[in-house]
């Protein structure tokens, strides 16, 4: 349960750099590097100015819960009055089996034939 609760939270986000249609770079933390073919539009050394670069960058983010929190008064009345009864019969039930353990009135049966004896296998 403490597994669904961790990852249903958890957010993050994958940062990926292409170059054409592949993947050159990603990452899980910071942003990614360049492959360093990107064109600079504002360059005028060249005198052909590409209008638009082979490379891409993607970024996908997955956002968790924020809210876990649920109000007892938001459940309907048939599920309340299932918690109510699930949770009396629970505490009851662990503290009648707790205090009547039934095997302190009988004593231990007598030890008749000491079987390692009778097999000579001792225990060294």
């Amino acid at each position: 349960m403490t597994l669904v609760v961790v990852f249903s939270t958890m957010s993050f986000k994958v940062d990926m750099h292409f170059c054409g249609d592949t993947m050159v770079d990603y990452s899980l933390q910071n942003k990614t590097e360049s492959c360093g073919m990107d064109v600079d539009i504002h360059n005028n050394d060249c005198p052909v100015v590409q209008s638009k670069s082979c490379c891409s960058d993607k970024q996908i983010v997955l956002d968790g819960q924020d809210d876990l929190k649920s109000s007892f008064e938001k459940l309907n009345l048939e599920q309340q009055q299932f918690i109510i009864a699930f949770v009396y019969t629970s505490l009851h039930v662990s503290e009648e089996s707790s205090s009547n353990n039934t095997f302190e009135q009988y004593a231990p049966p007598l030890v008749a034939k000491q079987l390692f004896k009778l097999d000579e296998s001792y225990l060294i």
